[in-house]
């Protein structure tokens, strides 16, 4: 636990961490600036502590001057809580309420933006064979982070996550085995390559970049919760001219448009599961 911020050293703090955050991004072209400073503040503080460093003043030297040191401090910064069928009444919501819409179509894009490892991504291509629509779409999914690009591209599991991923599987309304999916390889297990023959991983960084593709579905699920309300407006901008008209937006369920700048821009598909559709105007 660093000891040096107490609360007389509060506001260097403060101070520090916005240099920090200065710093990454007219270095290398990353823009924290407005993400939650709650967030920001406990990966410093605990790569602070990793790396036998006592001031963030430290940190930002280091960072600066050592490009693999950054490479490993941004992956503290990036957001990677992710599992296989994650909070499972949204896929259920899914099959329930877009599913028939996607049906309608004879080809369709989706956009799984801050996808992270893939385990969300694949869950959703699994949902997509299983309703006959998979080879009917193209899935862009991406994420800045390029080293949790290449793990989800490779769609390489530890084996000991599988039977928690199973239940979720099972209460998100899967209809075969999750098994089917993934053959086991020394304590590890490998999704089926048939899931990514629809994906295609890329690097975005929903802050700096701007639209990534015209597409049918946004799916972003719990990221905006680490940004701060100009940034939320800013990323659902991006969303927003991404979608067609009546496209569909996913959210996380902790998040919500409401109160933003596109409250009013958006019919609500489920309030609980945040899923919303584009008005056409």
């Amino acid at each position: 636990m660093n000891t040096y911020y107490n609360d007389s050293n509060a506001s260097l703090l403060t101070i520090e961490l916005n240099l920090l955050l200065e710093g990454i991004f007219l270095k290398y072209g990353y823009d924290f600036r407005n993400y939650s400073k709650a967030h920001i503040r406990r990966r410093v503080l605990n790569r602070l502590g990793m790396s036998n460093l006592e001031t963030v003043t430290q940190l930002l030297d280091k960072v600066l001057r050592d490009q693999e040191f950054f490479r490993e401090f941004l992956d503290d910064l990036s957001i990677n809580v992710t599992e296989m069928f994650r909070d499972p009444d949204f896929y259920r919501s899914f099959r329930e309420n877009i599913v028939p819409k996607l049906k309608t179509y004879t080809y369709f894009k989706i956009w799984h933006a801050g996808c992270s490892t893939g385990e969300e991504v694949y869950s959703l291509a699994i949902l997509l064979h299983e309703e006959g629509l998979l080879e009917r779409c193209q899935v862009y999914a991406t994420d800045f982070n390029r080293k949790v690009l290449e793990i989800a591209k490779e769609g390489v599991y530890q084996k000991e996550d599988m039977l928690q991923y199973e239940r979720n599987y099972k209460l998100s309304g899967g209809t075969n085995k999750l098994s089917d999916y993934y053959k086991g390889m020394y304590g590890s297990v490998m999704l089926k390559k048939e899931l990514a023959n629809r994906i295609v991983f890329a690097d975005h960084n929903l802050v700096t970049d701007s639209v990534f593709a015209e597409v049918n579905l946004v799916m972003c699920r719990n990221v905006l919760i680490y940004f701060e309300k100009d940034l939320q407006n800013k990323v659902l901008n991006l969303f927003y001219e991404s979608l067609v008209p009546s496209g569909i937006l996913c959210l996380g369920t902790k998040e919500s448009i409401k109160f933003t700048n596109f409250e009013n821009k958006f019919d609500c598909i489920d309030q609980k599961q945040k899923i919303y559709k584009k008005k056409i105007i």
